[in-house]
């Protein structure tokens, strides 16, 4: 494997976390350096403070360290964005440019852009929702994911920059705790019927989005990374899909491994309408076609590990 040294922003936040660990053991603690705007409580490798909309420090990391791959995790999620709009699309959009414009300059030779399934909105056929479709979002972070997709598509066609995408839908993993999402109560979930609480959930049943459990995700991640660019025929974001299903699937599927939990539910009117302008499932096959993506995870494998995984985090007997 070629040496590679890889700057990740965001590597605080709930993929970065995990994707942080994965690219150290692929490519060696030494070639991978996680920023983010604090130090991490507990730190393995090389660290460094970076606020991604200081475009001259991001641009002297890249320098210190010859960067040859950014991923760009760093952004505000749809609910917490939403309380702030002018705020979220300035970090998402500024952050971005510092991104692709130091890798155009420093001769990057990839970059990783996560978009979402926030880009669709109402408009959007929400079952096996296609690949190339409607977009009219009604977030400001599913409309900086759009826009971010395409000036991806802008900057490797007017500059030649390997710039590479996924729309993440939820994405749910014991590692780390919910970060301002809207799919963030699949996360939440599996937290309180291991530490044995009441589950309070903020949709509705009935309310099907897709998921992705967290080793899928990053696993999809490195494969599209690696990928021949020769096999990448999509150049704003692919869809990609694990599962779908409602907060009363997931519940009942806990409670099959956990008899006691208890769970009720009451909607957040934002998060609500937010989830209801989102896809309830998802059409990956140009994914499958061009780098042979495939999930691994259905909801009752990921339930069984999410449990398995935070007895261990909480110490449950």
């Amino acid at each position: 494997m070629n040496q590679e040294k890889i700057l990740i922003t965001g590597a605080n936040g709930q993929i970065g976390t995990v994707l942080t660990e994965a690219l150290q053991e692929r490519y060696g603690v030494d070639n991978v350096i996680a920023t983010d705007l604090r130090q991490p409580e507990h730190q393995q490798g090389i660290f460094e403070v970076l606020n991604v909309l200081d475009g001259e420090k991001m641009d002297h990391l890249v320098q210190k360290y010859n960067v040859t791959q950014i991923y760009h995790l760093a952004a505000i999620l749809s609910a917490s964005g939403e309380k702030d709009p002018r705020g979220t699309w300035k970090i998402n959009m500024d952050g971005l440019f510092n991104v692709l414009d130091t890798a155009k300059n420093r001769n990057v030779s990839k970059i990783f852009f996560p978009s979402s399934i926030a880009v669709f909105g109402k408009d959007t056929p929400r079952e096996f929702t296609p690949q190339n479709t409607v977009m009219l979002p009604t977030t400001v972070y599913g409309i900086s994911k759009v826009a971010g997709e395409l000036w991806g598509q802008y900057y490797f066609e007017k500059y030649g920059l390997d710039v590479r995408s996924i729309r993440y839908p939820g994405i749910i993993g014991y590692q780390s705790l919910p970060g301002g999402g809207t799919t963030d109560y699949a996360v939440d979930i599996y937290h309180k019927a291991v530490k044995g609480e009441h589950f309070s959930c903020f949709l509705k049943e009935g309310t099907t989005l897709p998921m992705i459990y967290m080793p899928d995700a990053i696993r999809a991640t490195i494969e599209l990374m690696e990928a021949p660019a020769e096999k990448i025929t999509v150049r704003t974001s692919y869809n990609l899909a694990g599962m779908s299903f409602a907060p009363e699937e997931i519940a009942e599927a806990i409670q099959r491994n956990i008899l006691s939990f208890q769970v009720s539910y009451d909607p957040d009117p934002l998060r609500q309408s937010i989830a209801e302008s989102w896809s309830a499932s998802i059409d990956d096959n140009q994914a499958k076609q061009d780098w042979g993506w495939q999930p691994e995870y259905d909801l009752e494998t990921m339930t069984r590990d999410m449990i398995m995984n935070l007895e261990k985090k909480y110490a449950v007997v």
